[in-house]
């Protein structure tokens, strides 16, 4: 397998603001703090101040690894985060259900290459590639799916707490799904003991997820956190109390939100007045305030200030950050000076600014994940065959047979001189009826673009006409789109890993890794 590159604009699947990002628009400079280049990573390097405790960081990861036998890459970055050159490489994701969609796969990729060049480019320091499990994030429905072969498997489990805390002692049946997927074949067996491993001999979800994650990427020395937890809260806490009762970063998000939303961009994110949740056992609620108290929604759990202040002082880890705090939580415990996220964090991130600076948290390096599109043989081939070159994959099936129809068919079906003809003999007629009658002229007007649109209906027709003398290739291309895009959309927000592990085995990651420039900056295209 290898690569080309094209150009995240030619793909026409990201936002405006993402785009602009990228190219470096003037106006977005005030919403990040370091250009997403080696520049930018020096000075975030040379300006990082770490005010975390790096000894409670590796006795907590120590603790979360202790069930678990990691090779000695993994053991030694660990590790390394005791010493103060250490810095950390972070992306942050939910805990879909066998990872979820590929793009999931891609993030870590991205994360783990980023810290090799940041190793290559300064020897004398040290890079470690994190995986942030979104362990507090309650949204199950959103996780608890899988795509394979547009056969959709999913885990029935009522739940209303944290995921991560979530019993896999339902998920069985989900599992049992996926190996029937994965066949018989040494890859698809390969993958279905680490799915088995993973879910079946661990009891919670993040558990199951941090063994199948460690098992593809340990090799790699992927180190993992999950965040819910006492002593990391601990160093959270002042922030929290603040937060809770000042409201900031309510009154910041939104001053951000509007200065984007201004200058034309879609903001991804909306902060309430308090974006903290209540979480403990099986409970995870907003925290609201009414009067002078403070309420967990749907429940009968309330606070005064002070008692709201105590109960943030003896237990922390009670309050977990909704998408507005997460990403301050995450740079107040790590060392970081990078993170890795999709189109959409990018841009909810570039919300986030002033809240770093208000709370003199240091704001990373904020870098578009690598996004690809993996074609397969027989895909490679059509494309061939048809003519195509790989952007023209990115244009709608519609666009994309009419550009095939045009290139291949003798017939000419283009009525634009016959229109500019039309335009030009009722340019005369509209004269002489001026000469007329004033009021003539607009009844012209009404004739000439009642007559154009007949002749764009009649346009049409002719492409229809065409299609069906060319059906052959026609479905060539409907099909073409329909592997390569499922459900309309990006190959890597909809497809799992399954049916490349079964394909490709290790040789694809290896491929991923081999081949994604974190700082390149385009879009990536895997061929056979």
């Amino acid at each position: 397998m290898k690569a080309k590159y094209i150009s995240y604009q030619d793909t026409h699947s990201f936002s405006n603001l993402v785009l602009d990002y990228v190219n470096d628009v003037e106006f977005l400079k005030s919403f990040y703090s370091y250009r997403p280049d080696i520049d930018g990573l020096k000075k975030a390097i040379a300006n990082h101040q770490f005010t975390g405790d790096r000894k409670v960081l590796v006795e907590v990861l120590q603790q979360q690894y202790q069930h678990i036998k990691v090779n000695k890459a993994v053991s030694h970055n660990i590790q390394l985060l005791l010493n103060q050159d250490t810095y950390t490489v972070t992306t942050g994701h939910q805990l879909n259900l066998f990872t979820g969609p590929l793009y999931f796969i891609y993030k870590i990729v991205t994360t783990i290459n980023l810290a090799l060049e940041l190793k290559i480019a300064y020897p004398e320091k040290n890079f470690v590639p994190i995986y942030w499990m979104a362990t507090e994030d309650h949204d199950f429905e959103e996780i608890n799916h899988v795509s394979v072969d547009e056969k959709n498997i999913s885990w029935i489990q009522q739940t209303n707490g944290a995921t991560g805390r979530l019993s896999t002692k339902t998920v069985a049946a989900a599992v049992q799904a996926y190996k029937g997927y994965l066949g018989i074949s040494k890859n698809g067996k390969k993958l279905a003991k680490l799915v088995e491993r993973a879910y079946l001999e661990n009891d919670s979800l993040a558990d199951a997820t941090r063994v199948l994650v460690n098992s593809l990427f340990e090799q790699y020395g992927l180190v993992i956190i999950n965040a819910d937890d006492a002593q990391l809260k601990a160093q959270f806490a002042n922030i929290i109390q603040r937060d809770i009762t000042q409201q900031n970063s309510a009154r910041l998000t939104e001053e951000t939100s509007r200065l984007l939303e201004e200058q034309g961009y879609k903001t991804q994110v909306n902060g309430r007045d308090i974006n903290f949740f209540y979480l403990k056992d099986n409970l995870r609620e907003r925290i609201i305030k009414e009067d002078e108290t403070y309420i967990v929604n749907h429940t009968d759990i309330k606070f005064t200030e002070e008692e709201l202040i105590e109960e943030v002082s003896q237990h922390p880890e009670r309050f977990s950050p909704n998408v507005i705090m997460r990403p301050l939580y995450q740079e107040v415990i790590l060392p970081n000076i990078a993170y890795i996220g999709g189109g959409a964090e990018v841009s909810y991130w570039m919300q986030l600014k002033a809240n770093f600076d208000f709370y003199k948290v240091n704001f990373p390096v904020l870098l578009l994940r690598n996004s690809a599109l993996v074609i397969d043989q027989r895909s490679f081939d059509n494309l061939n065959k048809l003519g195509f070159k790989f952007e023209d994959l990115f244009l709608s099936t519609q666009v994309l047979q009419e550009k095939w129809i045009k290139t291949n068919s003798n017939a000419n079906m283009s009525l634009s001189d016959e229109k500019a003809n039309i335009i030009a003999v009722f340019d005369k007629i509209k004269l002489n009826a001026f000469k007329i009658d004033k009021t003539l002229e607009v009844s012209a007007d009404a004739v000439l673009t009642k007559t154009e649109k007949l002749l764009d209906k009649l346009e049409k027709k002719f492409f229809k006409a065409e299609k069906r003398n060319h059906e052959v290739s026609i479905t060539q291309i409907d099909n073409l789109k329909k592997r390569l895009f499922p459900n309309g959309t990006l190959q890597e927000r909809v497809l799992n890993l399954a049916p490349m592990y079964v394909n490709y085995g290790d040789d694809f990651i290896a491929t991923l890794i081999e081949n994604f420039d974190p700082l390149g900056g385009d879009f990536t295209l895997i061929l056979p």
